[in-house]
């Protein structure tokens, strides 16, 4: 690789840069950004996409080489990798000692809130998929893609980040298709966050005017600092992380960076291998993955030989999430805007299903699983803004309603959450399997199982809830 690769890079990263700050400045500026909780990377890739040669073609208004386009299209797959990779990076370190018997204290919780919002997000695969079935037997002339739909959860329950990485993972399989995926994918997320949000805050206001809402009359206001994207008070700004080590001899971030990329190369070494020597199961499986995996060895292995203390969840945290800034607004400003739009009367009927389905999910399945006193609407709400767009968009919903998080709501949601991530350990080689060689409809049958396994598994909860508090389900 010539020094020039590494400046043309730079400079794509630089280009990238500005409008970031861009965003970023509109975020704070504009009211209906702030509203939105858009964030800067979403709000600075739309602009340069809408003026830039994906939308206006030889009119653009910035003159965007195919070289930068073609940068920006390979980059988010790239980043997938150490991003994915850090998630258990830190997990279960430096932690207060749980309370003896709180996991089985908090079972029939931790099984309805990983039961309900798997099976929403399980659904909208189911919802892709089966779309994709009918309009191939009833209407071929859409020439719909084998795995058309799958986009709707990503985009939905997995936000820009997940849809920025789905590219990645399709042009690993070496289908043809994947940047058109990818922006579908990201037209989804889109849809999904800033729907979610308004939705989100009509349903807020809906609850309180009925007396849903356990502990304010009324909404709440988003703090200015976190509608805004800043806090200008030195003082009231929060703390990156602790220093786990002397510069002088290695840098804090380097460390977390260099375990992370450490990582990433050894899941393409492996990957490799895998390829090479053609083992069955294993050459399907994307290299995000392989990653993850060995994060979490490398993680278990931090933790036995008690060098816990280098590693701090809040620098990681921030280092994947620069990341993810610059994937996610390289995959929109790099849309192929023209493949996308083929597919815009299917992608809105998807949307609004979407919408639809992840309501009921939420809503009355809450009311159903928790009852009428632990409070359902809350989370209800939690869960539509995490399966509608990240986990910031349910965070900030939940805050509406319940400004300081006094209820239970978000640390349950958390722990289903980390039993759906062990889980998925489990199933998404077979998913992804699925999705690189298996036709729609063994992909739609694959959804169908997950979705009636974790709709169970809510239910069997509800059931322990149900015989340990009969009178919280009386109607």
């Amino acid at each position: 690789m010539s020094s020039g690769v590494l400046q043309s890079l730079i400079r794509c990263l630089g280009y990238l840069s500005v409008f970031l700050f861009i965003g970023m400045f509109l975020r704070a500026k504009v009211p209906v950004f702030r509203n939105l909780l858009l964030p800067a990377s979403v709000i600075g890739g739309f602009i340069l996409l809408l003026l830039g040669p994906q939308v206006l073609g030889e009119h653009a208004i910035l003159k965007v080489s195919e070289e930068y386009l073609t940068t920006w299209a390979a980059l988010p797959g790239v980043l997938i990798v150490p991003i994915f990779a850090s998630v258990p990076l830190g997990s279960g370190m430096n932690e207060p000692p749980k309370e003896k018997g709180a996991f089985r204290k908090n079972l029939p919780k931790i099984l309805v809130s990983c039961g309900l919002f798997s099976a929403n997000g399980g659904f909208q695969m189911l919802l892709g998929f089966g779309f994709t079935l009918i309009a191939m037997a009833i209407m071929p002339s859409l020439n719909l893609y084998r795995t058309f739909g799958f986009e709707l959860s990503q985009g939905y329950s997995g936000g820009h980040g997940t849809a920025a990485g789905l590219g990645s993972i399709l042009e690993g399989y070496g289908l043809d298709y994947w940047q058109t995926s990818m922006g579908v994918a990201t037209t989804f997320a889109t849809i999904g966050l800033v729907g979610g949000m308004l939705l989100g805050i009509f349903f807020i206001n809906r609850a309180s005017r009925k007396g849903e809402t356990k502990i304010l009359d009324k909404p709440a206001v988003i703090p200015m600092n976190l509608a805004q994207g800043f806090d200008t008070d030195v003082k009231k700004q929060a703390v990156m992380g602790r220093e786990t080590t002397v510069s002088s001899s290695i840098e804090t971030i380097t460390v977390h960076l260099g375990i992370m990329l450490g990582v990433s190369a050894l899941a393409y070494y492996l990957l490799g291998l895998a390829k090479a020597y053609q083992v069955p199961g294993l050459t399907s499986i994307p290299v995000w993955f392989y990653a993850l995996l060995l994060m979490y060895i490398v993680n278990f292995a931090l933790k036995k030989l008690k060098l816990d203390w280098l590693i701090d969840k809040k620098v990681k945290s921030r280092i994947s999430g620069a990341m993810s800034d610059f994937a996610i607004i390289a995959a929109i400003s790099s849309m192929s805007v023209k493949a996308v739009m083929a597919y815009a009367g299917p992608i809105a009927i998807l949307a609004v299903i979407g919408f639809v389905t992840t309501y009921f999910f939420c809503f009355p399945m809450y009311r159903l699983c928790f009852g009428k006193k632990d409070f359902p609407f809350e989370r209800a709400i939690m869960s539509w803004g995490v399966n509608t767009g990240v986990m910031i968009n349910g965070m900030m919903l939940l805050k509406i309603c319940d400004p300081d998080y006094d209820s239970p709501v978000l640390e349950d949601f958390s722990m289903g959450f980390a039993l759906m991530s062990i889980i998925s350990i489990f199933t998404s080689p077979i998913m992804y399997s699925l999705l690189a060689t298996g036709s729609t409809l063994a992909n739609f049958g694959w959804c169908c199982l997950t979705t009636v396994a974790y709709a169970v598994m809510a239910l069997i909860g509800r059931a322990m809830l149900k015989k340990a508090d009969p009178g919280n389900f009386e109607a």
